[in-house]
């Protein structure tokens, strides 16, 4: 396979591992009728408060709840399951990996990204582990014990998350990751219309579905099929249906309908996200990003603005909320307002404490714009501020280029 063809089946499969990580939030299935009854499982009061903080993107306090309700129900997998999965998303937003703009292209798999904590990894692991042993006793017990083989899915998915998207073990991510549609198949073939299996089955039909067809059969050797449409439709469903496996889907939706350019369609589902979860970042960035991808650029600098302005006054904690000054400069100079995107870019250093990846591209932009403006001695001091940051990077090679020669890009 040509190194191109790689890279495009890897950039898809580190989209599945991504999304299917967003379909890691679960509940009890089992009852009379699996497919209206979705409840959190297990039933303890302290579920309703962390799942809330999981997607404000407040994973500290989510996993401090989560930890209590284990603590509390020390055999039950779903709740090994959801502080899993709070300690996971934390990792990840640590490592800049719930960025969706990641994943809206195909060139995520160039990236580097810096190596999960050791102490985090152990502790996964662990926790993996455990809830693999409660399942499969289960499971033995009952091959077809509905909550058993849905939990495992979800710890089978989250462990290809980890897997592929951290360790970049392609393999061991993908066998993860077949296991656990399979569990959610065999729900599905058991309970047909519980939508909350369909999370993980859409997700896989749905990136699977976006290889070229050349490389389709790449993902068959796994075992795996694709069907954009069908996986579409799936998460639709699971959207609409009961649980707070809805909350996943739509999130899911937002991101695959970018990727599909169905902008009109992705807004009023990130909105609703946005409504439900107003202390949510990433969704609130994503609806500056789909408006200026509507070309409705005055409405997208104005989220960026309130953004930037709500993180000054801590309604973000500390999430980076720097990174809607930076978008708000890319913004500006796509529109040739290169004083302004100037501007905008040397706010990202004066975020309480800025993220130093960003606060890097910040630079190197503004210098950049300064050269544009004929500016040259800001130019000079950007570039430089780069290099300091990390000599080693791309960026600070660019910015050394720069250094002897001035940017006449654009």
């Amino acid at each position: 396979m040509a190194i191109s063809c790689k890279r495009r089946l890897f950039s898809a499969l580190s989209l599945l591992f991504l999304a299917t990580a967003l379909a890691g939030a679960q509940t009890t299935i089992s009852a009379a009728d699996p497919a209206q009854r979705m409840a959190y499982r297990p039933s303890d009061p302290a579920n309703a408060a962390a799942f809330d903080h999981f997607y404000n993107l407040e994973y500290d306090q989510s996993a401090e709840g989560f930890s209590q309700v284990l603590q509390r129900h020390p055999d039950d997998p779903f709740a090994v399951n959801h502080y899993m999965a709070a300690i996971l998303y934390r990792e990840l937003y640590k490592l800049d990996l719930l960025n969706t703009g990641e994943y809206a292209h195909d060139n995520f798999i160039k990236a580097s990204h810096q190596p999960p904590d050791a102490k985090f990894q152990q502790q996964f692991q662990d926790l993996v582990q455990r809830a693999f042993k409660l399942e499969e006793a289960r499971l033995n017990a009952d091959p077809n014990d509905l909550d058993a083989l849905y939990a495992r899915g979800v710890t089978r998915a989250q462990f290809s998350v980890y897997t592929g998207l951290m360790q970049r073990a392609w393999i061991s991510a993908l066998r993860n990751a077949v296991g656990a549609r399979h569990d959610e198949e065999k729900v599905l073939e058991l309970a047909p219309q519980t939508v909350q299996a369909k999370l993980i089955v859409g997700t896989h039909l749905y990136v699977l579905g976006s290889l070229p067809w050349s490389l389709r059969t790449a993902g068959g050797i796994f075992g795996l099929s694709g069907n954009k449409e069908k996986g579409l439709q799936y998460l639709k469903d699971c959207a609409d249906g009961p649980g707070e496996t809805s909350v996943d889907a739509k999130i899911l939706l937002v991101l695959f309908y970018r990727r599909e350019r169905r902008f009109t369609d992705a807004l009023p589902v990130d909105r609703e996200l946005i409504a439900a979860y107003p202390k949510n970042l990433l969704m609130t960035l994503e609806e500056g990003n789909l408006l200026r991808e509507l070309n409705h650029n005055d409405d997208a600098a104005a989220v960026y603005r309130k953004i930037f302005q709500a993180g000054r006054e801590g309604h973000y904690g500390g999430l980076h909320y720097e990174i809607a000054a930076y978008s708000l400069g890319e913004l500006l100079r796509d529109q040739k307002d290169y004083t302004g995107a100037a501007a905008a870019y040397e706010e990202v250093g004066t975020a309480a404490n800025p993220e130093q990846d960003i606060l890097q591209k910040a630079n190197l932009a503004a210098g950049e714009v300064y050269d544009k403006l004929q500016k040259r001695d800001l130019a000079v001091k950007k570039y430089h501020a780069v290099i300091a940051a990390d000599s080693k990077s791309k960026l600070a090679e660019t910015a050394t280029e720069y250094l002897k020669e001035p940017y006449k890009g654009e």
